[in-house]
């Protein structure tokens, strides 16, 4: 990748983390984030939020609550190289120090994530590895599994594979439907990401090798 020192990080420990929000559609987690940063000193702010998706809401999400918003589409650019560089520019300007996926449905390739390694996080509505890619709502319900989740997980190179910070379990009920599955799933990532999100920003996470460990670990709330 060019400008192969754009993004040298300093050592973050201890400061208050600058946030950015990736979204390509209605951004419900990321109204939850919003509300949960300024509910709860997290020791982070929100700061830009970025979508590839001009009509995405999460846009009108972040001009609601006066957060500087960015969009433009990699097809807007003549390589996937330089659409990676743009936005890397917009976290050196903005001094970024984590970036939360919420929805967002353009891969990160393997060189942005290189830049911002383990300062990346996403949220996926299955208990991962099962149930991997843009279905895993629809893929657990319809192999009739009995138990499945949400993980939160840091973003490598590999779809969904990332070491794991946080799950919880949703059971399946028999009379659930997709519907009322998708609801359950929805409300526990609005449990759970914003914990993985304030975990980071106090310093409170520390990775080994696929293994996060989480130190004054909280009690999730049902």
């Amino acid at each position: 990748m060019e400008n192969k020192n754009l993004m040298k990080i300093e050592d973050n420990k201890n400061k208050r983390k600058r946030i950015a929000v990736f979204a390509s559609g209605n951004g419900s987690n990321l109204q939850t984030l919003i509300e949960y940063t300024r509910l709860n000193d997290i020791n982070g702010d929100i700061l830009i939020v970025f979508s590839n998706n001009a009509d995405a809401y999460a846009l009108k999400r972040a001009e609601k609550n006066s957060i500087k918003t960015y969009c433009f589409s990699h097809r807007d650019f003549n390589s996937r190289k330089s659409f990676d560089i743009k936005i890397l520019e917009l976290m050196v300007e903005n001094k970024i120090d984590l970036i939360c996926l919420a929805g967002y449905m353009l891969l990160l390739s393997p060189e942005f994530i290189k830049e911002y390694q383990n300062r990346i996080i996403n949220i996926h509505p299955s208990l991962l590895p099962s149930f991997k890619g843009v279905h895993g709502i629809k893929d657990a319900f319809d192999y009739g599994v009995k138990v499945t989740g949400v993980t939160v997980h840091f973003v490598d190179s590999k779809l969904d594979n990332g070491p794991i910070i946080i799950q919880k379990s949703v059971e399946i009920l028999e009379d659930d439907t997709m519907e009322t599955l998708e609801d359950k799933i929805h409300k526990t990532e609005h449990i759970i990401y914003p914990l993985a999100v304030e975990y980071f920003c106090k310093d409170l996470l520390e990775i080994n090798g696929r293994k996060v460990s989480i130190s004054e670990r909280k009690k999730i709330e049902n």
